[in-house]
């Protein structure tokens, strides 16, 4: 049977946590740089805890105006700094949880820089295995952030994406191209199950490429997210795939 994750971009102030979390058996929380609080992580979390989803950091750059995902120009230590900051406020909340966050996958314009630039991809590596060397890194398939984190030897997770159209290098369109977020539910269902179950995802020009599929992302603010996390969900389990994050984590479950 082949298995698969799926993740989702919660505590970003949507307030849909709720609905989302019994489809998903991943959450990314948002730390409070591009949205989101204290409280927001907390109550994220404890959803976590309640349906037994794994529990990951979302950093991002500290960028609340543009939502984490306008590109800013800083230097690696910098970054590196950036990164422990928020594993640090996500660390220090789910410790007065009485649990643990499992991995880190960072968000927005941070993550497409590292899918990208190797030398950004190693700093954010870097400061996940200094941090925590049992945390698990999600990054791009197949990108710089994958490769950089693996040579240091910290685990990581390939993911895809439902709600995303992709370009022939196997990079994520850009947002401000028309049809870069997958808005038609149909085909959202569509692409997941031909990345989870054939390996290969359709582009924007109609080429099929070869994408390593082991978590698969849907964004908590997107316009439809409940109904796609239903939808993709549903999807899965007709086709008997099964839902699981734990072959990508070191740390226990709950």
């Amino acid at each position: 049977m082949k298995t698969i994750d799926i993740n989702c971009d919660l505590g970003e102030g949507i307030g849909n946590e709720e609905a989302i979390m019994p489809f998903i058996s991943s959450a990314n929380i948002a730390c409070g740089y591009h949205a989101g609080d204290e409280k927001t992580i907390w109550n994220t979390v404890e959803l976590c805890i309640k349906h037994k989803v794994a529990i990951g950091a979302h950093p991002s750059f500290l960028d609340r105006e543009n939502f984490g995902r306008t590109e800013m120009n800083l230097d690696v230590a910098d970054i590196y700094e950036l990164i422990t900051q928020q594993l640090v406020i996500m660390d220090e909340i789910t410790v007065n949880l009485n649990t643990v966050f499992h991995y880190v996958k960072p968000h927005g314009a941070l993550y497409n820089l590292s899918a990208k630039d190797k030398t950004i991809a190693n700093t954010i590596a870097r400061a996940v295995k200094d941090f925590n060397h049992e945390l698990t890194l999600i990054g791009l398939s197949g990108s710089h952030s994958i490769k950089e984190a693996e040579k240091i030897g910290l685990k990581t997770c390939n993911e895809v994406f439902a709600d995303r159209s992709y370009m022939d290098d196997g990079s994520l369109m850009p947002r401000s191209q028309t049809g870069a977020v997958i808005e038609d539910i149909d085909k959202a269902v569509q692409q997941a199950l031909q990345l989870v179950n054939d390996g290969v995802v359709t582009t924007a020009s109609r080429k099929k490429i070869k994408l390593k599929a082991e978590t698969i992302c849907l964004h908590g603010d997107g316009k439809y997210a409940i109904e796609f996390a239903k939808a993709i969900y549903g999807a899965f389990k007709k086709g008997k795939i099964a839902i699981s994050p734990s072959r990508h984590l070191l740390l226990p479950l709950f």
